[in-house]
């Protein structure tokens, strides 16, 4: 018989490990939890294999339990895997799918909708994609996190915020006993240097025309895009996402729906001459059975935004797709008397103030016409000292 027995179990209280033998333990943690592990060793390497949380799996069985995974070790079997089967309990992987899926429908930013996937895909799924979601633990999900933590900290925090929903998913579906304890975590990373920024890195507006001039001597659709974005001071899968529908040639506007912006409110983009001419030139890309302005390279998918960030990373630039909306925001703060009001409702940004939103009902259309034409001209400008911005 093993050194516990079923009154020592129940009166355990203290926080700590508790040994039966033959590498059984009763693990009581600092919040109350038990729950049983075994540490089984095979070729050199050790596991800790949980066994169940103490209140539904009594002693007798924990060591049943216990006794069954050290024979399927000894066997060639992954007691972990076997069991998991058995129970029906998901990997990272597939409840991070089945979260996917259920929530992806009430998101409004087409954006974050493709980039949940890959950036687990990219940063989450290579160390604990394959691991049941009841055997993810706190220093498995910290070394996730660290390895990108001070190189990519927004998409860290975003990983971190993935990782966390599925998890917490996972309690509430009933596949793991506990969340992850996220504070602990957050305490355990890398502390960020002294004046680090958040802000999407921002091309000066001054050397945009020189960017601009570039670009034009492409005739690629990705460069194309690119010079859409920064006519419209669009986002970018605004653009990405656009369709020929969407574009009224006469009328010299381009209609963004609800469910593809942001603030969840349609967005009217009066288009300069200069950017119906980007629109015209598209049309030369156009592939049949594509509704889209901006065509990838796979049929029946948009441009993606890797495409546009090529173009700047290729000329070691370090700025941001993203921040070409900054530029233009800087531009009209310093090169124009155009109010500030005139410039927000371009870039579609949402009032916090309610306010001063009351009052702004209208889409100050004429004047944003005239802005969007003196911004084209602005880019179209040929600064006598032209800088290389793009091979």
């Amino acid at each position: 018989m093993g050194s516990l027995t079923a009154t020592a179990v129940k009166a355990a209280k203290a926080a700590g490990r508790y040994g039966d033998g033959d590498g059984l333990y009763l693990i009581v943690g600092k919040t109350g939890s038990r729950s049983w592990m075994v540490r089984v060793q095979k070729d050199g390497r050790r596991r800790d294999i949980g066994l169940g949380s103490a209140k539904k799996v009594s002693l007798a069985l924990a060591r049943e339990r216990a006794a069954k995974a050290r024979s399927e070790i000894e066997a060639g079997i992954d007691p972990v895997a076997s069991r998991r089967k058995s129970a029906g309990i998901p990997t990272f992987r597939e409840a991070a799918a089945l979260v996917y899926a259920e929530q992806r429908k009430a998101w409004k930013n087409q954006k974050h909708n493709n980039q949940w996937i890959s950036s687990l895909e990219a940063y989450a799924f290579p160390a604990i994609g394959d691991r049941a979601v009841n055997q993810i633990d706190g220093p498995a999900v910290r070394d996730v996190l660290a390895a990108i933590w001070l190189t990519k900290h927004e998409t860290a925090t975003r990983v971190r915020q993935r990782i966390n929903t599925i998890l917490d998913w996972s309690v509430a579906k009933g596949y793991r006993d506990a969340p992850l304890a996220m504070s602990v975590i957050n305490k355990s990373l890398p502390k960020l240097p002294k004046g680090h920024k958040k802000h999407f890195a921002a091309m000066p507006y001054a050397d945009v025309p020189a960017f601009m001039g570039q670009l034009q001597e492409k005739n690629s659709i990705g460069a194309l895009a690119l010079r859409a974005i920064i006519l419209t001071a669009a986002r970018s899968g605004e653009i990405r996402l656009a369709t020929w529908d969407e574009i009224d040639f006469e009328a010299a506007i381009w209609t963004i729906p609800a469910e593809r912006m942001k603030a969840g409110r349609e967005h009217i983009v009066p288009l300069s001459k200069a950017a119906l001419e980007i629109f015209q030139a598209a049309k030369g890309h156009r592939i049949a059975g594509s509704d889209f302005v901006f065509q990838g390279t796979k049929k029946g998918k948009p441009l993606s935004d890797m495409t546009l960030t090529k173009i700047l990373r290729s000329s070691d630039l370090p700025f941001t797709v993203h921040g070409f909306r900054s530029s233009f925001r800087d531009w009209v703060g310093e090169e124009t008397s155009f109010a500030g009001d005139v410039a927000e409702m371009a870039l579609a940004h949402t009032i916090a103030n309610k306010t001063e939103a009351a009052y702004r009902r209208g889409s100050m259309m004429s004047k944003r016409v005239v802005l969007m034409y003196n911004w084209a001209d602005y880019c179209a400008q040929k600064p006598s000292n032209v800088v290389n911005l793009v091979a």
